[in-house]
């Protein structure tokens, strides 16, 4: 995969996405990284990118001069090597907020690239190259380098090959639809917190089993909105309905100590 980076702080991307898995990725050759400063592009003499906008307004727009320029000049050198378009990506706070699905969906492209603004926005005309739009969320940053590198480290991820262990991005939190179970390593006993015995006993199914189950306590305890929109197994059905007595005996359990405890007070 080859990914394109339009930014005026192409520096941000330096250390951030050289380090670590993805720097590994980058250099065995499995993904492209390219950072292009499109300030490089523009063609008033004070290297202004930015200008007011027309009718009035708070704040300044980014030109669509250098960026467009910017992105011909990427899309020649990409398709030099042998890429293809590719999906261009516009990182904006009234765009799709970015999910796991997404990043599933746009791991096998072969190419990829971000436009990250800076500024008040865009002028509109910079959309006439987009055919995607995305946020991380209804917050806003002064840029869009983070959400970018965000996009582009859960992307790439999931390429064949950028993990050690493929399997890993298939059974983790999000890609299942659930959230994952609670996990645990050596030492099996710390400061008094053991290591539940079943994960120890060698028997795979019920290992299996309570994966499952304990997956499902933590969706229903933190993001009980990804069970409303998971379709269910049989088996995972079963253990919800455990699930939820054993949370209701539980909290049961804890309003009759608060009760105790108040009684106990008068």
């Amino acid at each position: 995969m080859r990914i394109d980076v339009l930014s005026l702080f192409p520096e941000m991307f330096s250390v951030p996405m050289h380090d670590s898995i993805i720097g590994k990725a980058i250099e065995n050759h499995i993904i492209d990284l390219d950072v292009t400063n499109f300030r490089e592009f523009t063609t008033d003499k004070h290297r202004h990118v930015d200008d007011y906008p027309f009718g009035g307004g708070a704040g300044m727009l980014l030109q669509a001069q250098p960026i467009l320029d910017a992105y011909d000049h990427t899309r020649k050198t990409a398709k030099a090597a042998g890429y293809p378009q590719g999906k261009v990506i516009l990182m904006d706070p009234a765009g799709k907020q970015f999910k796991q699905h997404d990043a599933e969906i746009l791991s096998h492209d072969d190419h990829l690239t971000f436009i990250c603004g800076h500024y008040e926005g865009y002028d509109e005309r910079i959309r006439s190259i987009v055919t995607d739009e995305y946020s991380l969320g209804d917050f806003v940053l002064t840029g869009g380098e983070l959400p970018a590198m965000v996009m582009i480290d859960a992307i790439t991820r999931l390429i064949p090959g950028v993990l050690g262990n493929n399997q890993s991005s298939v059974e983790e939190s999000f890609s299942t639809g659930l959230l994952e179970e609670p996990q645990y390593t050596r030492p099996a006993e710390f400061r008094g917190m053991k290591v539940p015995e079943v994960l120890m006993n060698g028997d795979h199914k019920k290992i299996a089993l309570w994966n499952q189950k304990e997956a499902l306590r933590r969706t229903y305890l933190r993001r009980p909105d990804l069970i409303d929109h998971h379709n269910l197994t049989s088996t995972q059905k079963k253990l919800f309905a455990d699930v939820r007595i054993e949370e209701e005996e539980k909290q049961a359990a804890k309003d009759a100590d608060k009760k105790k405890t108040f009684t106990d007070k008068d």
